[in-house]
């Protein structure tokens, strides 16, 4: 079963039978049309972002934009903060963000990292092996592919690192 998107509440669709329709309406609540508010617990585990040592801290200038990209720009802005995602850093380091427009007529705010990666410790862990994970879904008979929207914002910042 691929499904590509959620339907909300007493819609329908020709594409998807009746009998999974029924169970998307049922567990509506797993698939939130927004990210929950605030940070998500301490769970003992914290992504930790270490630097290469005498690397200087980059500050870049922000990207030129236009007026309508300014007043988007801080509307996505002031938004994540209300929610808490995001507060303004005392970090001396600067980065600049620009929006990219999306298929739906809309923007999304990219941040450029690429001055902070090119600085930061490279850590390697491996992935597993194929033949490992198939064999864990091994006489399984229904698969369920889920784009876990809040899934890049399970885990917590170390705090030194935010």
């Amino acid at each position: 079963m691929v499904y590509k998107e959620i339907l909300s509440a007493g819609t329908t669709s020709p594409d998807i039978p009746e009998e999974i329709q029924d169970v998307l309406h049922r567990y509506q609540d797993v698939f939130p049309e927004e990210l929950p508010e605030g940070l998500p617990p301490l769970r003992g585990i914290e992504y930790q972002i270490d630097f290469l040592l005498g690397a200087p801290l980059p500050n870049r200038p922000a990207y030129r934009i236009n007026p309508e990209e300014a007043k988007e720009l801080e509307k996505q802005v002031a938004d994540l903060m209300s929610k808490g995602y995001v507060w303004e850093s005392p970090s001396p380091c600067a980065v600049p963000v620009l929006l990219v427009p999306k298929k739906d007529g809309t923007c999304r705010m990219c941040v450029d990292y690429r001055a902070i990666n090119n600085i930061t410790i490279k850590y390697c862990h491996p992935i597993p092996r194929l033949d490992d994970m198939l064999d864990e879904i091994s006489g399984s008979t229904v698969f369920l592919k889920i784009d876990l929207k809040i899934g890049y914002h399970q885990i917590r910042m170390k705090e030194g690192d935010k």
